[in-house]
């Protein structure tokens, strides 16, 4: 996009002054940042990478953190400041937490169980101040654990996985395969279920296991059929591996590592209470346990479809989180001023019939055309064009959503996106009468015929012969 400014050191936007560069990661580059207005206070400027060919979820993360992180409070996150769209440079400025990561620990490993107890205590604490504000992190490990200079509270970082249950999760709307990291993810986090507030027990649960035994307790899996295998799998015992881990330690950690669950701690805040009260600790088989499940026990686990546990969305969550979906397929390649003013205006009714619905404005980029070169992210562009086309609704944030499915079939994205979110109702336009659409068949109609909801496909008058009126299929 022409006049985006460059992010290098000594580089002003927005009145933020850019400062070293503090890490290169493969979705984004952090910042030293100073501002006028927060004298004496360091900051920390986030930048989504968005060359051609990234990986369009590392961009959908990135604004579900803009989304995310201005919500958030408290000693256990780090303070929102500004964030600016993909428009001209997309950026988020935070609060640079001043002290150590876990990760740094990591070296060091074995600890003794008393200090992994304190910390895992501290992580469980800042855990369950996350989820009374409504959010699953989904992607707690090591380097997403930071520990304040001074006071040691435990800080949670980077919510690009995460999972608010009163927004719409854009993640689990545009992608089918799960997202996390593999060491650290809940099987019902690998089976696709994003709301469970203790799939992020189970990832302390991993980490608490590896801070005391200097192992990871299943592995660096390879691919998703290798982290389904947890659900069958039980890790070895951490006691089986070091002697000195203490039965309740041992007791704390199986249980968040249960598949089921359930059968895990019920809230942050209880496995907190038993990681500072060990004497307290209630033991079970498991805190004896020296050695795997026999084959018996895994075969039945992977085979018997009565023996497999059912992953859920939590209750609470489907219901916060219900309402109508109106889906709005808008062509910004090739759409018309007057095409995207139908399109907008036949929304009007459908909103008033619907009250409480949101919009999703949906792209497809079609990758059957020509293919991806250097430059500009074309997934951000089409998102800027969305947006762009969408600014005269005058919808508030959370009613409205920006979306782009890359597929070589758009009428079955959008067919597949509509199943997968229960939308209600599409509206998309009707491409004028042209050989390609003749030989190949409209999208429109593709989706009209196989929806499995309310389609409406309007377009312009006189946009073919005769003039046709906006219609309903």
């Amino acid at each position: 996009m022409p006049g985006r400014p460059r992010v290098v050191a000594g580089a002003t936007i927005d009145g933020f002054t850019i400062g070293a560069q503090i890490h290169a990661g493969g979705m984004a580059t952090l910042w030293e940042a100073t501002h006028p207005d927060h004298p004496g206070r360091p900051l920390l400027m986030k930048v989504p990478r968005l060359r051609e060919g990234e990986d369009p979820a590392a961009i959908v993360g990135f604004e579900m953190e803009q989304m995310i992180l201005p919500r958030l409070s408290g000693p256990h996150v780090p303070r929102f400041v500004a964030a600016a769209g993909f428009e001209r440079q997309p950026y988020l400025v935070m609060e640079r937490i001043l002290g150590t990561s876990l990760a740094a620990r990591l070296p060091s490993l074995p600890l003794a169980a008393e200090e992994v107890a304190a910390i895992g205590a501290r992580v469980a604490e800042a855990l369950d101040s996350l989820h009374r504000q409504a959010v699953v992190h989904l992607d707690v490990k090591p380097s997403n654990i930071l520990f304040r200079r001074g006071t040691g509270e435990a800080v949670l970082v980077d919510f690009g996985l995460a999972r608010h249950r009163l927004l719409p999760d854009l993640l689990e709307e545009e992608f089918r395969l799960p997202y996390g990291s593999a060491p650290y993810m809940a099987p019902e986090q690998a089976m696709g279920v994003r709301g469970e507030p203790r799939s992020d027990l189970f990832a302390l649960g991993a980490v608490l296991y590896q801070l005391k035994t200097g192992m990871l307790p299943f592995g660096e899996p390879q691919g998703l059929k290798a982290v389904r295998r947890r659900i069958w799998r039980d890790p070895l015992p951490p006691r089986a591996l070091r002697p000195t881990c203490p039965p309740w330690l041992q007791e704390i950690i199986l249980r968040c590592l249960e598949v089921d669950p359930a059968r895990r701690h019920p809230t942050a805040a209880q496995l907190a209470f038993d990681l500072r009260h060990p004497d307290q600790v209630a033991l079970s088989p498991r805190a004896e346990k020296r050695g795997r499940d026999g084959w018996t026990a895994v075969l039945r686990r992977r085979f018997d479809p009565k023996a497999r546990p059912v992953f859920r969305r939590p209750a609470e969550e489907a219901d916060a989180v219900h309402a109508p979906i109106v889906a709005v397929a808008v062509d910004v390649a090739e759409q018309s001023a007057a095409m995207a003013q139908v399109l907008r205006a036949g929304l009007g009714p459908i909103m008033a019939s619907l009250p409480g619905a949101r919009v999703a404005c949906i792209n497809v980029l079609d990758l059957r055309r020509a293919a991806p070169e250097e430059g500009e992210n074309r997934h951000v562009q089409r998102l800027v064009a969305l947006r762009h086309w969408a600014a005269p609704l005058g919808l508030p944030e959370g009613r409205i959503t920006y979306h782009v499915l890359e597929a070589a079939d758009p009428a079955q994205a959008l067919i597949e996106y509509a199943t997968a979110n229960r939308v209600d109702h599409i509206v998309m336009g009707a491409r004028a009468d042209s050989l390609r659409r003749r030989l190949l068949g409209s999208v429109s109609a593709g989706v009209a015929a196989h929806a499995p909801c309310t389609v409406t496909v309007v377009r312009p008058r006189g946009v073919n012969a005769g003039g046709a009126e906006p219609g309903r299929a």
